[in-house]
Parts: structure tokens; sequence; C-alpha cells
């Protein structure tokens, strides 16, 4: 390691601070213990490019910039995203980057494999380098966001999360698993990884919680390197950003796994020396490593956005850390900075961002920017170092060597999900399971017997792999779609029948022979970023059917195998306590035989693989434990059995620690999505109904379509539009009855953050069900005509309106009804009970 660490590396406390205060003056320790938001470069650790100085390499940087009109500059510091730029338009703005967002696809699809992909990226790639005689050809960095695997192609090898990664604690399963991944990138003609993720997670309640390695910054600081060298090469070495690789990005910088809360894009209100030690500790080993760029977090410290923090992106990253690559946003991050918006924001690059994530916004963006430059908004000076940046990255890759060099792994796509990569990922599953409780020594498991396999995560490839899996959120996509793939139960059944057992595949666990012992796999359903943040680390509350499932196989005398499939550590206790045995492990990827690999004995009885996993986050003693600095959690970081140890457990406390019935009390829809114990269904004038379980969605006679828009964040609300030619209606529902009428006798109401985009003619209603032949609706066409089309509103439908015209409110099933007419399209963002709206409907008779 080239960078120094001080004696507070990884710690914090009083000491940390004590020994700060002698080099600091004592108004600067004051704001560090208050969380200011004054940076000191000096305080943190240094850090070197392992690159040797390249003079020439730098004379052909310079010559190439002298030669590009600015226009061509700022097209090289925008990144496009493929549903919104063509390669018509690579050519004609001089783009200098694409992306492929996690929704984002060939030709609109919603999945796509090897060669679709191929064909798009040569088609950008070719538009990039077809320019008029006279100008620079400037070959394209196309990125994707490959983090756990190059999981956005269809046939790919998908590996562990992270946050199981983690627990494997091996930096050299890490490095192959990153080189692994880079092949099959390279496989679709792509360039560059948005990995490795260096957070370090300190409330798992954040929705990104399983994109990091560890809450341990040590651990995190182990691992960066490794990931980054998997990724690029070794510097020094002939495999360094060669044919068989692509550019890393270390991401987010600086605090996402600190947020207040645990919020996604959130505020770290954090001292710096905390900001530094924990949440920094990836970034100097990545530095030394040789990462090549780094992406800035949408999230703030102290209330000042990332994307602006010129003393952390250019005094810290830059000049501290001797970091001479290149910044990229993140999605949009920019027009989350104060006086920016997605289209103009010349403060993040004057604070140290090089790069332009913006995908949508690029073309105004890129108009902006040249009136800026031209004007002086934008120094010259600070766009021919960002321009700079960006070339040396393109240099580095061998981009800039003229006619594009050949790609020896393009279109091999027998790399994809290949033998020798998917032998890997087994490996990485078991390596990263951990077992926390094994009664009487239940485990391993005899594959002669009779096993049954329940629960609806064992024969269920997107729920094992989590989100970031061939679409944003894992979600709309079935084991038809994971061709190379295996699900838990196909790898148990696979062993078992090898051996002369019998295995039996039971979602709800029943029965007609009873069976020696049962396995049963549950947990999280996919997620992604913000849309899967929580209020609290209680597993599902208020949806107790996976416990149910457990008991009732245990009250049957049949010994019961928990295998619990989660993208973070969760308060779990009732299930822990009705299992014989329970498996932490994660979100496993595409080889749910790995898990038959540790859960079973060879056939002659002796063991295949022990349990190899460790904690790399604390588990909570309780649903309120959100803290990973809490001294007393259930099992500690590091905490991990196996075989030869002792693994009875006392029976543990079922108090949350929270009152889990009012956790999320009054929210029906939230970031265009239904709460937890919530649904969504289409329904035509007819009374045909269809749920919703993915975007696009139509109704059963496409009267009624529903699509997903952005509101504050990528994907975060829903648009509904009535096509057909007749009324149609969608309805939030209940899986249990709730009683608002106390609510109700107040003023609260229905309060639905929304957009109207058009308004057909008709009798739009707004109302609730509340069983058979019970419901009620408040007419609401006059007062969203009053709205201002386009504009975003919190409209509110007061309860007591919906009481009056005939609902049961103590009994209400369907919390909120939308009935419209043919031509209109309203934007949906939320759904809750409130007292405060914009706007709000009188009472009145429909």
């Amino acid at each position: 390691m080239h960078h120094t660490r001080g004696v507070c590396s990884f710690r914090l406390g009083f000491l940390c601070l004590s020994m700060l205060a002698v080099a600091l003056p004592a108004f600067v320790l004051a704001q560090e213990q208050a969380g200011g938001t004054v940076v000191h470069p000096q305080t943190w650790p240094t850090a070197h490019s392992p690159l040797p100085p390249d003079p020439q390499g730098e004379r052909r940087i310079q010559a190439l910039l002298a030669s590009m009109n600015t226009e061509e500059k700022v097209g090289q510091l925008i990144q496009a995203d493929i549903g919104s730029a063509t390669p018509e338009d690579v050519r004609n703005y001089h783009l200098g980057s694409m992306l492929a967002g996690g929704n984002s696809k060939p030709g609109g699809a919603r999945v796509a494999d090897g060669p679709q992909w191929l064909a798009l990226a040569k088609a950008y790639e070719r538009a990039a380098i077809d320019v008029p005689k006279g100008h620079p050809a400037i070959p394209l960095l196309f990125g994707i966001d490959a983090v756990h695997g190059n999981n956005g192609v269809v046939g790919a090898t998908i590996f562990p999360h992270n946050v199981g990664l983690g627990a494997a604690h091996d930096p050299d399963l890490i490095r192959k698993i990153g080189a692994a991944t880079a092949e099959e990138v390279r496989v679709i003609g792509l360039n560059w990884a948005f990995a490795p993720t260096l957070a370090v997670p300190q409330d798992v309640r954040w929705g990104r919680s399983y994109e990091g390695f560890s809450s341990n910054p040590k651990l995190v600081a182990e691992y960066a390197p490794a990931a980054v060298e998997g990724l690029q090469g070794k510097p020094g070495t002939p495999d360094f950003l060669n044919a068989d690789h692509v550019i890393a990005s270390a991401k987010h910088f600086l605090g996402d796994g600190g947020t207040h809360n645990g919020v996604d894009q959130g505020d770290a209100q954090i001292s710096e020396a905390a900001l530094r030690d924990i949440h920094g500790a990836g970034y100097p080993p990545a530095i030394d490593a040789g990462v090549q760029t780094v992406m800035a977090s949408f999230s703030s410290w102290n209330g000042v956005k990332m994307s602006a923090n010129k003393g952390l992106l250019t005094d810290v990253l830059k000049d501290r850390m001797h970091f001479d690559g290149f910044v990229v946003g993140d999605w949009n991050s920019h027009g989350q900075v104060p006086g920016c918006s997605n289209d103009d924001c010349p403060a993040a690059i004057d604070a140290g961002l090089d790069m332009y994530m913006a995908p949508d916004s690029w073309r105004s963006l890129y108009q902006h920017m040249l009136q800026e430059v031209r004007s002086g908004v934008i120094s010259m000076a600070r766009l021919d170092d960002a321009v700079t940046r960006v070339l040396r990255v393109k240099l580095r890759l061998g981009l800039l060597d003229g006619e594009p060099a050949a790609q020896p792994l393009e279109g091999k796509f027998d790399l994809l999900g290949g033998a020798d990569h998917r032998a890997l990922a087994r490996q990485a599953v078991r390596e990263s399971l951990v077992l926390l409780k094994n009664e009487h020594r239940l485990l391993p498991l005899d594959p002669r017997k009779h096993i049954l396999v329940a629960g609806d995560g064992a024969d269920n490839i997107p729920k094992q792999s989590g989100g970031w899996t061939l679409t944003w959120q894992g979600t709309g996509v079935t084991n038809a779609n994971f061709p190379h793939a295996q699900s838990i139960w196909s790898g148990i059944r696979e062993q078992v029948q090898a051996a002369g057992g019998k295995a039996t595949l039971s979602v709800d666990g029943s029965f007609t022979q009873k069976p020696d012992v049962a396995i049963v796999v549950f947990g999280e359903d996919p997620y992604a970023e913000f849309q899967g943040d929580m209020p609290n680390l209680a597993y599902k509350p208020g949806d107790d059917s996976d416990l149910q499932l457990l008991k009732h196989l245990h009250a049957q005398g049949i010994p019961v195998v928990a295998v619990f499939l989660s993208g973070r550590v969760l308060w779990v206790n009732p299930e822990i306590n009705a299992s014989d045995a329970f498996v932490a492990a994660w979100l496993p990827g595409s080889e749910g035989g790995g898990i038959a690999d540790v859960l079973l004995r060879k056939p002659d009885g002796s063991i295949q693989y022990d349990f190899h996993g460790k904690l790399s986050y604390a588990w909570p003693r309780n649903a309120a434990q959100t803290n990973q600095a809490d001294p007393n959690p259930l099992f500690p970081y590091g905490y991990g059995l196996r075989y030869a140890d002792n693994g009875d457990l006392p029976k543990l406390s079922e108090d949350p620690g929270i009152r889990l019935d009012n956790a999320q009390s009054g929210v029906y829809v939230m970031r265009g999505k239904p709460a937890k114990g919530y649904s969504l269904v289409l329904a035509d004038a007819g009374g045909d109904t269809k749920p919703v379980t993915a975007m696009p969605a139509s109704s059963p006679q496409g009267d009624l379509r529903a699509t997903s828009v952005d509101y504050h964040v990528q994907e975060d609300a829903r648009r509904f539009a009535w096509m057909g030619k007749h009324d149609a209606q969608f309805a939030i529902i209940a899986d249990h009855a709730q009683d608002i009428a106390r609510q109700s006798n107040g003023d609260m109401q229905l309060v639905a953050t929304l957009r109207v985009d058009e308004l057909g003619k008709g009798n739009a209603t707004i109302g609730v069900a509340c069983g058979v032949n019970c419901h009620a609706e408040v007419p609401v066409q006059a007062a969203l005509a009053s709205l201002q089309k386009g504009q975003w509103v919190r409209f509110g439908v007061p309860l007591k309106c919906l009481q009056k015209n005939g609902a049961d409110m103590s009994h209400v099933d369907r919390p909120f009804v939308l009935h419209s007419a043919p031509g209109t399209a309203i934007s949906i963002a939320s759904v809750t009970l409130s007292s405060n709206a914009d706007r709000s409907v009188a009472c009145a008779t429909p």
C-alpha cells in the first residue's frame, strides 16, 4: 500500500477525536464533533496511482485536446442512456459515453441476450468514430451495472450479491469474480462496469445494503483492491486493461452507507472523522490498485450533496488521494444539487464532477454546458481538465490507438454462463453461507432420505438472485429467463436423486408421504435502491405465512432447515425459533446447487463442504436495533457455525422491540409501488381484473395500462393511461382489512401525490371498498380538471367524505380506487393517509 493511515483508521470515538485535537485548532474539533461540512484534506489518508508517469501519453492527450472544438469537448463529458440516445445522437453530439440503465435494453425489450447486446454496442461504437474528415474520432466508453456478474444479460453468470461475498471473507475469491465478470462484459462489446460498491452500510434499513460487502470498514478496504484488480487487471502486468478486462468504478463517493435512518439518497449526518475512517476506507486501496473511475453518490454529507462537494471531490479525492482518473455522476445525481436541474448544473463540474450521467437529460444538458463554457460560467481550464481525465482513461484502455483494436472475447457467447464461471459462482455460494443454528447437529443432511423442499424461494431463481438481475428491480422475470442457472430446489433434487434418496417439491409444505426432513426456502422479494428502504428490521411485518409454514411442518414432527434469502440481516427470531437449523443464504444468484453442496452429505455419509461463511454484518437482536455499532447484537460480526460446533440455541425473544402493527400505518403506495401488505390490480369495465406484478402492465381487455415514470428519482412513480373505449379503474388491495374509522372522524385525508397528464371526458372518482357490496366514491373530475397538467401535486380526498358516502371505515380492504374514462392519463408516486394536501376535494355525493 502506498497510502498512509493515521492511528484513527477504522476507529471512532474519544481517542480518535482527542488525537485529532492535537493537530487541529479547537474550532475545527468542535465542528468535527458537531458534524460540520468543512473538509480538512490534511487529515485524510493519501493514495497514489500505481501507474508510472507517462509523458508520451500525456503529450498525445494534449495534442488530441488541442484538436477538439468546444462541442467535441462538452460531448466527451456527457453520458447518455440507450433508452434516450441513438447511435446518430452519439455521432451528432460527440458523446463520450453511453450507459444501459437497469431497465434499458436493446430495442426497448424487457430482457435481452448476448447477441442483441453486442449488435447494439457495435452500432454505438461505429457511430462514435464516424466523424467528418479532420475531426478527432474518439471511441466510446460504454458502461453497465455489472454488480454481481454481467447481470443485465440473459444467460450470464449471476454471482452472489456483495452482502454474501462479504461473509466469505475471501479477497482472492473477489478478485476471481471480478475477472470473470469483466470477461462476460467484454463478450457483449461493453468496456466499463459500474462496480465495485465500496459502501460501508451502518443502517441496513437502506435498500442498497446488499451492495455493500460489510459494515466493517477494514473488510471493505481489503476487498476494494481485489475487486478493482479483478475487473481491470493488476497494474504493472500485461493484463492491466487488456482485452479481457474493463474499466472499474469505485462507488458511491462518499458516505452512501451512512445516511440518517438508512434512507437512500439521504443525508449522512456524521462527523468528518466518521466519513473518513468508516465510509472512506475503501477508496485509498482502490486508487492504489489503479481504479480508473469513481462514481459520486446521490447522497449528502451534513446537507451538502456529494455531486457538488468540492472539498471531497477535488480537495480530498483528486488532490489528497492523487486520483488521476475521472469522476462520473450517478443517474441525474447532479439534478439534486440546490440551484441545479437535470438539464443544467455547472456547480457539479466546478466541484470536480468530470462526466455527467445524464441518461434522459443529456440533450438539454449539452446545450446548457455549451452556452456556459462560451460565457465563462464554466471555465475552459476546468473543461479541459475534465476532458483530459476522460481521455486519459480512454488512452489507458487502448481506445486512442488509432483503429479500434480487435476484441477477442466479443461474440464468444459460450462464456456467458460458461462452466468455469458457473463453478466459480457455485464456490462463492458455498463460501458465503452462514450457519446460525444447528439444533442437535441436524445438518448436514443424509441425501438418501426423503427430503421435502418447500417455500416460495425453493424453485425461484429471480428471488434467489435479488435486485439488479435482468431488470433493475429484479422483478418481472421467471426461471425461463435464466437458461444456464439452477434453482435451489433443482440443486437439491439433483444430488438427492443421485444418492438414491427422494426429493419432493411442495411450495406450501403439503405432502402425501411424510418426509424425513424439510428444507424451507423463503425470504425477501427482489428490490433495488430506494425501493428496498424499510422502516425497521422486521421481516415482512403483518405477513406471517413463512413462519406459519415452518411451524406447520415442525408441529408434525418433521425436522426443519430454514434457508433464508435476504439482502441484509433482519430480525427473524420467530422464524429461527420455528426451525431446527437456520442458514443465512443471502442472495446467492444463479448457482442454487451451491446450497445443496453444503447442506447435504456425500452418499457415503461424509461431509461434502463445511460451512465457511462468517457474518460481515452484526445480526439484530430486535427489529429496532438498526445501528450496526450497537454493542449487543443477537449474533456479532464474525459469527458463523461449523458442523463441529454446538449449534443449539436457547429460545430467542420474540419481542420485536417496536410496535410492528403501526410500522407502516397509512402508507399504501410509496415510490410508485404498493407498500408491504398491499397489491395493485387493474380492472376493466366488465369487472375483469388483473394483478400487477411488474411494469409495464395492462388490464385484461387493455382498457387501462400502467407504466413506470420518474418523479424524484428513476421509476419512482406509475403512469395509468385509460387507452380503450370504456371506463376502467385500478385499486390498491389490502391483504387484511383495516380499521381507519378513528382517522375518519378527524381531518385525515386519502392523499395521492399525482400528476394529471391528460383528462378524458367522463366522471372520475376516487373511493374505497369495504367488503361485499360496500364501497364509496367521491367525484374528482372537476378538481382534477382544475389542476395544471404535467405538475405534481398532493391531492386529497377527506376520509369523512367517503364515510359520509356510505363506506364502512372500520373494514376497508381497498383503501384507494381510482375510476376514470378513456383519454385520461394520471401518474401517481404515493398514496398515504395524511392531514396535509395541496388541493382537496369537497364532500359531495357521487
